[in-house]
């Protein structure tokens, strides 16, 4: 059976159960600030289960896929090692919201697994929860007596609350659950050990198949139950393994959605899979790599240095990684494979329609890396030519790793193969500080919620209004950066909170003729959540909110002319244009799209006009909340990475349609001006313009004006890009001039140097201490140790209130391994409290500390001399 198959049958079933069929959410969460990726099915329930939304449909069904990368829930370092951990992987899930319980769901999944997939009912095993005294909470007697209406006792197993109760975190919505459990050994294995042993004990082949949560309980600040009101059913059964044992396969790397994968990647590397562990490990890490690194790509989150984007970074090297060292492939492939993803997993639009942009990405990434590989085996080759032993310094292993991003186990196995090693107590030193460093960085403390009101939904209505009468559902206590601040959570709100790129409003509460500012408005798991620096006296009685209207007026225009910007995007540069992010505030906007060239002058202009065309009309704004399929029909253009209900709202600017959620003006006309200010690259395979609108752009071209103005009258002449010729060209030959005179300068002191040159046992030494500037010092030093064999050179000089240093060793030395400098260098430099760097060869540094120059020149003396 196909996985295709299998996941289709999964679904209809639920839905000829009455579940409703819940489309996938992206990857990269952005209205969730306690995750940073979807990492189970429920994800797109939790504010179901918080109580922040209403229910909608009481039943349904999803099959979502997660990613476990960070965080507590972290394969990452036994993917590829093992036949069944994946980066990424896809959850089914059915669910229940105060609907069925604990009966309906077990019998729904025994008919399921035994009378529509027809699995083998003597391989299943079931858990079910002992129970825990701490929490006052009884053995689940209920789920007991079903499973034994469907299987036999000595095949139920009560556990503990370690495997059996599921909670979302230490406070919130918890219960017991049930899980079903397989025995996939062969039948001389199963004679040799009873699987009830094996349970639960990371069997590779007694493994869970699915878990059936009962929410019933909310764990409140103090750690004590309490009851819900409203019970849930939340159950997640991995695809992958469903797949591995309908297709009768040992590992989730055998189902058919990885061979194609893997025979992909072993085509074009001319390695066959089965005949080296070490090559199917790497095989086994690339296949699933890349189809993480794909899903991510396509639901809106790029590699990059920070983040969400360096979590997907870090996977694709890895995945880079492996190749180059095991593989032996030194050159990009490993985004020629997508192609092969589309074909193993067609459910998945998003990667079909993105496909050459993530090929792209992909490509690119991997040309860097390689780089970094090739400059990294460079730096440890360098490393083992100074080595005075067997063992690195950590220290010097942490640099590579820090400074370069050269992966340390790739570190370890290179020096390894020269029959060398490195500190790890050192280099876990340095790890430890640089994590504590990072964590002083994450500063935001959050306390739980104080309900004041009880209130199922929190209401928007700023599409239309800009003050409201409203009452304090909830609030929170937050500290940042040592600064207090309040999290307001009304029932009402005219504040639109930060998404979809806008920035959000600000305002102010009023009570009782005393204002409380609001600084920022942000979105949080479906709540608009107000920030504030103060708490309103009386929590308990009605207050009015009034929104900045200027700022939302200007953000609202640069809102629109985004929507103007896209669509004259894809009219100029083509439909391959994609929204890949945005910055809209009132005082610019910023728009990056997929594009994998510069946009040219002269296409800026030619933009431009198509906005500045659309304003001058003062097109009427046409805005409706429609169902998904039907804005689609109509051409509404749905944003990279952003999710999507059933109903949508579109906002159309005549052939302008896009889905949003944000504000607007009333028509192009309000927009009054559109200029932009810079085009760059954001990242790979996207690029960033920088527009102003309205009053900022008016203000950005009356300053051009007055700078035009400036120019012409220092170039004096009418004809500015001539009068500013004449100045480039006798820049030009002032510098020459200048170049003459210096180099002149230098071979006389390269002279006089070489006339003090001192004899030592190993080499020849220049040894000065000078006033010269820092540029001709350095040249000068360059000039004494490529000019000259057998060669150290060392000058120093103050000059403007600081001191500067440079070593240069001639050619013959460093090839010889004659004198190292590396080690020396942190000698001298902290004498003087210098920063600087350089090579094998050469080095430059600039100090603060003059007082020690003395120090300086007596600790270079101890070591050349």
């Amino acid at each position: 059976m196909k996985s295709e198959d299998i996941k289709k049958i999964f679904l209809d079933f639920f839905r000829s159960k009455g579940h409703k069929k819940y489309n996938s959410i992206p990857l990269a969460l952005k209205d969730d600030p306690s995750l940073m990726f979807v990492n189970a099915g429920m994800n797109q329930f939790k504010d179901i289960f918080l109580g922040s939304k209403k229910i909608e449909d009481k039943k349904a069904v999803n099959c979502q896929p997660c990613l476990r990368v960070s965080g507590k829930h972290n394969d990452l370092e036994e993917v590829g090692f093992d036949l069944y951990h994946h980066t990424m992987f896809e959850m089914l899930g059915n669910w229940s919201f105060d609907d069925y319980s604990k009966k309906e769901a077990i019998e729904f999944a025994w008919e399921l697994l035994i009378n529509v997939f027809k699995i083998d009912k003597n391989r299943l095993y079931v858990t079910v929860f002992n129970g825990n005294k701490n929490d006052g909470v009884d053995k689940d007697h209920e789920s007991f007596l079903i499973w034994k209406s469907l299987i036999p006792e000595e095949r139920i197993i009560f556990c503990s609350k370690k495997d059996n109760f599921w909670e979302m975190s230490n406070i919130g919505p918890c219960g017991p659950c049930t899980e079903i459990h397989i025995d996939l050994r062969d039948e001389h294995e199963i004679k040799k050990q009873k699987a009830v042993k094996l349970i639960n004990k990371d069997h590779p082949l007694v493994i869970e198949l699915w878990n059936i949560v009962f929410v019933e309980y909310t764990r409140n600040k103090d750690l004590l139950l309490n009851n819900l009101d409203k019970k849930f059913v939340d159950t997640g059964m991995g695809f992958e393994r469903l797949c591995m044992v309908l297709q009768n396969k040992k590992s989730t790397y055998d189902i058919d959605i990885f061979q194609i994968l893997i025979n992909s990647i072993c085509k074009k590397s001319s390695v066959q899979y089965g005949l080296d562990e070490k090559k199917d490990i790497a095989i086994r890490i690339i296949a699933d790599h890349l189809r993480a690194v794909c899903f991510s790509i396509a639901d809106g989150q790029i590699p990059d240095n920070t983040g969400a984007g360096y979590v997907i970074r870090r996977i694709l090297r890895r995945a880079i990684r492996y190749a180059f060292s095991y593989l032996k492939m030194e050159n990009p492939f490993i985004f020629s494979v997508v192609k092969d993803l589309v074909k193993a997993m067609p459910s998945y639009n998003q990667i079909k329609k993105n496909q050459n942009f993530i090929e792209d990405i992909i490509k690119n990434e991997e040309k860097l890396f390689l780089i970094t590989l090739n400059k990294g085996l460079n730096l440890i080759d360098s490393l083992v030519s100074y080595a005075k032993s067997k063992e690195i310094s950590g220290e010097s292993i942490f640099e590579l790793y820090d400074t370069y991003g050269f992966p340390v186990d790739l570190t370890e196995i290179i020096l390894k193969e020269k029959g060398l090693s490195f500190n790890k107590d050192q280099f876990e030193k340095c790890l430890i500080l640089q994590k504590e460093r990072s964590k002083s960085n994450q500063k935001n403390i959050m306390s739980e919620w104080v309900v004041i009101l009880e209130d199922d939904v929190q209401e928007f209505i700023g599409y239309n209004k800009l003050s409201c009468t409203a009452s304090l559902v909830k609030y929170r206590e937050v500290k940042c950066n040592n600064e207090k601040y309040y999290h307001l959570v009304f029932n009402y709100t005219p504040f639109y909170a930060e998404s979809g790129g806008q920035s959000g409003d600000t305002g102010y509460i009023e009570i009782s003729d005393k204002k409380i500012f609001i600084i920022d408005t942000l979105s949080d798991v479906g709540l608009t959540v107000h920030v504030t620096k103060e708490l309103p006296d009386n929590l308990k009685v009605e207050c009015k909110l009034f929104v900045d209207q200027e700022k939302r007026f200007f953000s609202s225009v640069n809102h629109s002319a985004t929507h103007l910007l896209h669509f004259a995007l894809k009219n100029i540069l083509g439909d391959h244009i994609e929204q890949r992010g945005s910055y809209v505030g009132p005082d610019y906007l910023r728009f990056d799209f997929s594009h994998f060239e510069k946009v040219n002058s002269n296409k800026l202009i030619e933009i431009e006009l198509f906005v500045n065309n659309f304003i001058i009309k003062n097109i009427l704004l046409e805005h409706e909340i429609i169902p998904f399929n039907d804005a689609k029909s109509k051409g509404a253009v749905a944003l990279f990475g952003e999710k999507y209900g059933d109903l949508v709202r579109v906002i159309k600017f005549g052939e302008s349609i896009e889905l949003c959620g944000g504000t607007h003006v009333n028509s192009t006309g309000e927009i009054g001006l559109f200029k932009i200010i810079n085009e760059s690259s954001s990242s790979s395979g996207v690029r960033r313009i920088e527009a102003l609108t309205s009053l900022c752009a008016l203000k950005y071209l009356q300053n051009l004006e007055l700078d035009v103005s400036r120019i012409r009258d220092l170039v004096k002449n009418k004809d500015l890009v001539q009068g500013v010729e004449n100045l480039i060209e006798e820049k030009k030959f002032l510098q020459d001039q200048i170049d003459f005179y210096k180099q002149k300068e230098i071979n006389n002191y390269h002279e006089t140097f070489l006339l003090k040159l001192k004899k030592l046992k190993n080499y020849n030494l220049v040894f000065e201490t000078t006033s010269l500037p820092p540029d001709l010092l350095k040249s000068l030093c360059l000039s004494l140790f490529k000019k000259n064999k057998n060669i150290v050179v060392f000058l120093t000089s103050v000059f403007d209130d600081k001191i500067y240093f440079t070593i240069g060793v001639s050619k013959d030395l460093c090839l010889g391994n004659k004198i190292d400098l590396k080690n020396n260098i942190q000698k001298l430099s902290r004498s003087i409290n210098a920063k600087g760097g350089g090579s094998q060869d050469f080095y430059f540094y600039t100090g603060n500390n003059i007082k020690n120059k003395q120090k300086l020149i007596e600790i270079a003396s101890e070591i050349f001399i």
